[in-house]
């Protein structure tokens, strides 16, 4: 099947993809075991209700709160089946393009979800080189990526890649250029570059951004940090962003989605858009 463009994947210029954060999976330290799947799924829809109903253009499904995360090898068949099974009623109750990213870089299984539920992307946070994560050693995942998503007839799936993952330490290639690193994603399959501050809610900078983006013939998104109050002076120099924790209550990562700051901060993006 034939690779999607980013505008047939997206449907807007600039999107900005909202995330749909799901309860910790079983298996993991903090899942609710009085609440059970039944509440993990009542929970996604939820959020993807309210993120539509702000004006957001498209979703992203991951288990955020599998904390501490495992490494691709060890993720169970229990985190793939579940996020399929989210991700499928997400698609009941909304419309919007989504995305798959499942932590901790696994690659091959968000390929396998989105192509059973019909996401559109996956995001993937090292493609290329390799990071020294909070759980371990991450190794570059586009190798066997490139090769599964061949052999499972997947190349319409966009591949969004991180170059200089956020929660990570990147001793191995701390020489070499922001940009270097891009272009090594680029080359590795990404066909969206995400680049991201050190943590959670924190952006790179403009500067950074702008030399990126002069350099890769990918576009290049923003993997965090993007708000109401700096979309006028990063917006324009990027071409869409994955934001989670603004949108939620309070601002707080773990709150469920508010529509109301989904609202405003829509309202935002659409005045810089002029649209």
């Amino acid at each position: 099947m034939k690779k999607q463009s980013f505008t047939a994947t997206f449907g807007t210029e600039k999107p900005i993809v909202g995330m749909v954060h799901l309860p910790p999976l079983p298996g993991s330290p903090e899942y609710d075991q009085d609440g059970g799947i039944a509440k993990i799924l009542e929970r996604a829809t939820e959020d993807a209700r309210r993120l539509e109903a702000g004006g957001i253009d498209a979703l992203q499904i991951e288990n955020q709160f599998d904390k501490p995360f495992l490494l691709p090898e060890d993720i169970g068949h229990e985190v793939i089946s579940i996020v399929t099974a989210a991700a499928m009623e997400v698609t009941r109750v909304t419309s919007l393009p989504m995305g798959i990213n499942i932590h901790l870089n696994g690659a091959n299984q968000a390929l396998a979800v989105a192509l059973a539920v019909g996401a559109r992307w996956i995001r993937i946070f090292s493609l290329a080189n390799s990071y020294i994560s909070t759980s371990g050693y991450v190794q570059a995942a586009g190798p066997k990526l490139l090769r599964y998503r061949r052999a499972i007839d997947a190349e319409h799936i966009l591949i969004l890649g991180d170059f200089h993952v956020k929660h990570g330490s990147h001793a191995l290639i701390a020489d070499r250029p922001l940009v270097e690193q891009a272009l090594d994603a680029e080359e590795a399959g990404a066909d969206v570059v995400v680049s991201t501050g050190f943590k959670t809610g924190v952006p790179p900078d403009a500067e950074s951004i702008k030399a990126v983006r002069s350099s890769v013939s990918v576009p290049v998104f923003l993997g965090s940090g993007l708000s109401r109050e700096n979309a006028e002076s990063l917006l324009p120099v990027i071409d869409g962003a994955i934001v989670g924790s603004t949108f939620k209550e309070e601002g707080i990562i773990t709150r469920p989605v508010d529509t109301d700051r989904v609202k405003k901060f829509m309202e935002t993006v659409r005045n810089i858009r002029g649209h």
